[in-house]
């Protein structure tokens, strides 16, 4: 079987506001429940692992039944980092299970359909793939001067990997250097591949990106 793990542990800071980020409505529907329709339109069969903190998770079943939203879903206890959250997400698929698990940022409702069957369809060979777009901007580091953009690229989200590679990646100790799943996985010894993402799949985190997903709704 397949899986996405949602990670959803935002609060909401840099919206200013006391509503955490991945339940402002866009388009009239909580950012959240835009984001898991995405993935049950890629696959109703997937099964959807939810990682909320628990503070918020009676907050979200309202959410659900006054959307009537009713998309099946697991659900787990967020953790103190994103790393411990993947952590309980994969506490929840049996450690013997075969396949591929995603996991992806709750707050990107708009990554396509395509590019997150390229991610799970490619990581059935490479066991490790993550989607990524050029930068376009020219990037400077503070005291080193600019830097060429073509060696970069943007990190997003789902990165799909072997489900028995990222549980026995998550056995590692946390570093201050897992920024992504990616970052575990590397430091595990595993090879990333790079698939080419979409760039409307933005991540949601202050009041101007809010105004660019009413735009992309």
């Amino acid at each position: 079987m397949d899986y996405v793990i949602i990670v959803a542990g935002g609060k909401g800071l840099r919206m200013g506001g006391e509503i955490p980020k991945q339940f402002l409505p866009v388009g009239g529907l909580p950012v959240l429940m835009r984001t898991m329709k995405r993935f049950h339109e890629y696959s109703p069969d997937l099964q959807i692992i939810l990682v909320l903190p628990k503070a918020q998770q009676d907050y979200w079943r309202n959410l659900c039944k006054s959307h009537q939203f009713n998309i099946p879903y697991l659900l787990a206890d967020g953790g103190k980092t994103r790393f411990h959250s993947v952590q309980n997400g994969l506490a929840l698929i049996p450690d013997d299970e075969q396949g591929l698990v995603g996991v992806h940022d709750g707050v990107r409702p708009f990554v396509s359909v395509e590019v997150i069957s390229r991610c799970y369809d490619l990581a059935r060979q490479q066991q490790a793939v993550i989607p990524v777009v050029p930068v376009i901007e020219t990037l400077r580091h503070v005291g080193e001067g600019v830097k060429p953009r073509d060696d970069y690229r943007l990190v997003q989200t789902p990165q799909v990997f072997d489900i028995q590679l990222l549980k026995a990646a998550n056995r590692q100790p946390y570093q201050a250097s897992f920024t992504d799943d990616a970052s575990v996985v590397e430091a595990f010894g595993a090879k990333v591949t790079l698939v080419e993402g979409n760039r409307e799949n933005i991540k949601i985190t202050t009041p101007f990106d809010l105004r660019i997903a009413e735009c992309l709704i």
